[in-house]
């Protein structure tokens, strides 16, 4: 194979696999390289989500989070219409379950209006009961634009189109150096060497050690934290129509555990969010020294460990704690019990944390003269996909 090429973008998410396809929808003449350090697409993020469509609701107004999400809101149904990916547009309902959290609701109804949201709608008591009639609150949002997904299947799809429009895919790669010249970048894999006119790192749970690779000075690190889910047994998934989620709490970046229909009809509840000690570590006793000192000794995390020392401290307590996940559901749904639930499954998310302590709450991309790295692409990096790839292609290649 020609090593030489005009785009290598690393990372097979769908973030990747958005911008590559953009690329060559673009210009199917453009000599791109994509390569994956797994065997296949979507092996980490991507395929372990939730599967929600995000409407746009939670994001401050005029961040790249709001914007890409509500432009790529669009091109994501475009894309499956036109690809016959199955989906459901079914809304969903946030609930405030005591008057405390009415605020808080208030001001995720005001950013869906400014954001551009059409037909939300407050809930009183009895409306809330006629759309989830097992939910108990005090009043709640219905948001219609929510929906669900299987993203590993638009994976799939979007890694079908860039085969078909001419674009490389090389998988178990994985990217070790990245070198800059003055008209090219070269770069070596574990398997390899390659040179391109640019080269866009979308690595996800690995993209501050990707980045490290020509920035030596990097303020954000990556720190991972595993979302844990359980299952509605079949027999009880009468108890929850849609999605359910709670206003989530302004001072934690995460949405609270909530209930999520998937397209194959089960119900999950969830996930929680606990530091993890491993990037790529799916189940309670994962361990990788490296990773864990990688994130202990990072100044930044230690200063955001000792902030959210007791919020941090409850998802732990709840992801040993089945009784514990149970009565946090229960704030939601009275009725459902701990028999009603088993083991489902999990995800890491990717986290970037800066220097002085704050958890980056937006999209961050770092730009050098021929490297273009994706920092952070928290959700709905997933919903944005297509929008962040368009973006990313105008950046680095639309000129």
């Amino acid at each position: 194979m020609d090593r030489n090429f005009d785009v290598i973008i690393a990372g097979g998410g769908i973030v990747g696999l958005a911008t590559a396809f953009t690329i060559l929808k673009k210009d199917n003449n453009v000599k791109l390289l994509l390569i994956e350090k797994e065997a296949g697409v979507s092996r980490h993020q991507t395929g372990n989500n939730s599967g929600v469509i995000h409407s746009g609701i939670y994001y401050k107004p005029g961040s790249l989070k709001a914007t890409n999400c509500r432009k790529g809101y669009n091109m994501l149904l475009n894309f499956c219409d036109e690809n016959d990916v199955r989906y459901d547009i079914c809304g969903k309902v946030i609930v405030a379950t005591d008057e405390s959290e009415i605020p808080a609701m208030m001001t995720l109804y005001e950013r869906g209006n400014e954001n551009g949201l059409e037909g939300l709608k407050i809930l009183s008591e009895a409306e809330l009961k006629e759309l989830e009639p097992y939910v108990t609150g005090v009043k709640g949002i219905f948001v219609p634009q929510t929906g669900i997904i299987d993203y590993k299947v638009v994976s799939d799809k979007i890694y079908e189109n860039i085969l078909k429009l001419g674009g490389k895919v090389v998988f178990e790669e994985r990217l070790t150096m990245i070198k800059e010249h003055e008209d090219s970048v070269e770069i070596r894999t574990n398997k390899n060497n390659y040179t391109a006119n640019k080269l866009i790192t979308c690595c996800g749970l690995q993209a501050d050690k990707a980045a490290a690779l020509n920035n030596k000075d990097l303020r954000i690190r990556i720190i991972p934290f595993r979302g844990e889910y359980y299952k509605i047994k079949k027999e009880k998934s009468h108890l929850v129509k849609n999605l359910i989620y709670p206003v989530p709490d302004p001072n934690f970046p995460f949405l609270g555990v909530h209930y999520t229909r998937k397209m194959n009809g089960e119900i999950e509840a969830g996930p929680n969010a606990v530091f993890a000690f491993k990037r790529e570590g799916y189940k309670k006793f994962d361990i990788d020294f490296g990773d864990l000192f990688n994130s202990l000794s990072w100044r930044g995390f230690q200063k955001v460990a000792g902030k959210f020392m007791k919020t941090g401290l409850m998802e732990y307590y709840r992801s040993f704690s089945k009784p514990a996940f149970t009565r946090a559901l229960q704030k939601l749904t009275p009725s459902i019990t701990e028999s009603d639930l088993e083991e489902g499954g999990a995800g890491v998310r990717a986290q970037a944390c800066d220097i002085d302590g704050k958890l980056v709450d937006d999209f961050l991309f770092i730009e050098n003269k021929r490297v273009l790295h994706v920092c952070n692409a928290p959700s709905p990096a997933a919903t944005s996909c297509l929008a962040i790839g368009e973006a990313i292609a105008e950046r680095v290649y639309g000129e």
